[in-house]
């Protein structure tokens, strides 16, 4: 019998969109990685085709969740497109997205069928991109493989991917949110309900079932390159220096 371990992903980029729905012209983004999103990712990198529903199902039943590690801020734009055949003009078009965000995603499942996963993300048949063509990684997005672990603990004990100039520039969050699916003995009326859960990419009939999604917080581990968490800034910290050196 395969062990069970979490493929863990750092999602960042200049630019994010991670959309659960859309209506009409406008489309809007969920302020984390949806699990559709991250599935269509791993499944991109597999060379898993969007019609092939067979091998969509095991990435699909793979739980997910993520940690938003830098909230990054909603941006909007206005897109103009016109018809390919008739080359008549579009409806303009509001689409948001997510700018300067990173996000610690992770799925846990059959350790044989992630290790093929972690291995396709780092010769990716597709390249992948963060919720939308137009929004690449700004680095790759293979984090880490673990072995004999749950979701709870990778979400957990990963280091802090926020990056170096967010850092410096805002103080330590003293806890981190996580947002993932309901684990088999939790309370179901704990749990959100979205409807992102996969089950055809096919450009034809896309299909998405309902998932239950549970919010909680986890405390801001150690960042990623060691060291700890910078602490609550003192603005008369180097007065107080000074002062001693004077002295």
């Amino acid at each position: 019998m395969s062990s069970t371990g979490v493929l863990v992903l750092r999602l960042a980029g200049p630019l994010q969109s991670w959309g659960a729905s859309a209506r009409f012209t406008r489309r809007t983004t969920e302020s984390a990685p949806t699990k559709s999103g991250v599935i269509g990712l791993l499944a991109s990198a597999a060379g898993i085709e969007r019609g092939d529903d067979e091998n969509l199902a095991p990435l699909a039943a793979l739980r997910f969740g993520v940690r938003i590690d830098q909230p990054g801020t909603r941006v909007r734009d206005f897109h103009t497109a016109h018809h390919g055949g008739t080359g008549a003009s579009m409806p303009l078009s509001e689409r948001f997205y997510l700018a300067d965000a990173v996000f610690v995603a992770a799925v846990e499942g059959d350790q044989a069928l992630l290790a093929g996963l972690h291995d396709a993300l780092r010769a990716p048949v597709y390249l992948p991109y963060l919720g939308r063509r137009s929004c690449p990684p700004s680095e790759p997005v293979d984090l880490a493989l673990y072995e004999d672990t749950t979701l709870e603990n990778a979400l957990t004990n990963v280091p802090w991917q926020a990056s170096a100039w967010h850092r410096r520039r805002h103080r330590t969050p003293q806890s981190l949110t996580v947002l993932r699916e309901r684990a088999g003995n939790e309370p179901a009326e704990l749990a959100d309900v979205l409807r992102d859960q996969p089950v055809s990419f096919d450009a034809a009939h896309r299909r998405h079932a309902l998932r239950t999604v549970v919010t909680t917080a986890v405390p801001t581990p150690v960042p990623a390159g060691g060291g700890s968490p910078q602490g609550p800034h003192d603005p008369f910290a180097d007065l107080d220096a000074l002062e001693n050196e004077s002295a």
